[in-house]
Parts: structure tokens; sequence; C-alpha cells
């Protein structure tokens, strides 16, 4: 407990330090490197051998700090793909294009096209429907719906994921209103807010299917860089999308 505490409050200050800094290389800097190291965790959960795709997509991650990150995210993908066709390689190899190098490039492209002020709410989304479901699933539990939400992940209850995108749809609607009407914020909270939940619920499947506890050891206390990020992963993308579609 007191070596997760620590390695918790070194992560938060840390992360409040590059907000509050608020520069677009350093920022762009830390989520190459968040995409570089969760890609090292994902490749052992696909079960993917080719190095070269790993360095490949590293290298991209990097570029993307000072090339438009969708376009490089595109090109990832893109450049994966027809690798594999061309050399008749494991169609697993894709994995790591999309999961977790293109959601994290449109993290960074919702960084530049936003602001740190977006970032921060979308944060404030992920950690209390990630924090409430766990308290309110941990008090309420079965007590109101007896099946468990899904055979993915047993320990987790229906009443702690309503109650955690519930608390994080409201939190976030608050916070929304800083950058947009309610309705609108309402809108962009709930449906990231639900993703972060089926974030969560990929990478306990893909910890479930690779035979594993945790994604990775890097952080103690607490497992991997996708233990950390896995809410992120779905929630960024969909804020990215809901943003474009909604406006200002």
């Amino acid at each position: 407990m007191k070596e997760r505490l620590i390695t918790s409050v070194v992560l938060i200050v840390f992360i409040l330090v590059v907000g509050l800094i608020d520069n677009v290389y350093l920022t762009g800097l830390l989520i190459a490197l968040i995409t570089i190291l969760g890609m090292f965790e994902a490749k052992k959960l696909f079960n993917v051998e080719d190095e070269r795709v790993f360095y490949f997509l590293s290298f991209l991650a990097v570029l993307s700090v000072f090339i438009n990150p969708i376009f490089i995210a595109v090109v990832g993908v893109l450049a994966v793909a027809g690798y594999v066709a061309f050399y008749q390689k494991d169609i697993n190899l894709i994995s790591l294009s999309l999961y977790p190098f293109l959601p994290l490039l449109i993290l960074f492209d919702l960084y530049l096209k936003t602001s740190m002020g977006v970032l921060a709410w979308l944060i404030v989304i992920v950690a209390a429907t990630d924090s409430f479901a766990y308290l309110i699933g941990k008090n309420f539990a079965r007590k109101f719906i007896p099946q468990g939400f899904s055979p993915t992940s047993p320990n987790k209850s229906w009443e702690g994921v309503i109650g955690g995108v519930v608390v994080g749809t409201i939190l976030g609607s608050i916070v929304g209103l800083a950058f947009f009407n309610f309705i609108n914020a309402f809108l962009i909270a709930f449906g990231v807010s639900v993703a972060s939940v089926f974030g969560d619920l990929f990478e306990s499947y893909l910890k479930r299917r690779a035979g594993v506890k945790d994604s990775g050891n890097i952080l103690p206390g607490h497992g991997g860089v996708l233990d950390r990020i896995d809410g992120y992963l779905f929630g960024a993308p969909l804020m990215w999308a809901l943003i474009q579609a909604v406006g200002s």
C-alpha cells in the first residue's frame, strides 16, 4: 500500500508539473514516451514478436511531436498493414498500431486542437468514473443487480459501473462548462465516461487472454503503464471525435 501511494503521489506531481508548464514539445515527448512504454507492454499481451514493427512505431511516436500526429497515426496504421500484407506476416502485428499507438496520438492531437485544460477535463471524467466505480462497487456490488457486469471482469458489478458513470458524468459536465454549453458538456462527459469503462474492460480482456495480472511492472504498486491509462485509450479518441462533432 505504501509503495502504491508513493507511486501515485509521484505520478500526480509529475503530471501537474507538465500540465502547468504546458509546453507542446514537453507534452508531446511525454505522450511519445507513454506510447513507447505502452507498446512495449502491448506487444507481450498481443504476443507480437516482430521487433521491427515496435521500433518503427516508436520512431513515429517521437516524430509525431514535430509532425501532425493524426497524419503520423494514419501513416503508422497503413504502413504496418502494408508490411503485413506484402510479407504475409501475422495479422496480429497490426494490433500495436491500433492499441495503444493510435489512441495516444489522437490524445496528443486533442491537446493540440484544444488545450491542456481539456486534457485535465478528460482526466477528471476518467478518474472520477474509475474511482467511484470502485468505491460504489465495493459497497453495493450485487445488492440490486445479481449478475456481474461482464464475464471478462467478474469483479466488476453493474452497481459500480452505473455509479461510476453517473458520478463521472456529473463531475465531467460541471468541469465541461468551462469549454462548452451544458448539453454538449453533458454529452461529451457521458460518452467519455462510458468509453473509459470499456477501455478498462478491454485491457482486462487482454490480460485475461495473456494469462497475466498486470500489463507490466514499471510502476511500483500499480503494475504497468497500460494498467493506468486503459480508460484514456478509449476515452480520449471519443472525446476528440465528440468535440469535432459538436463544435464549441
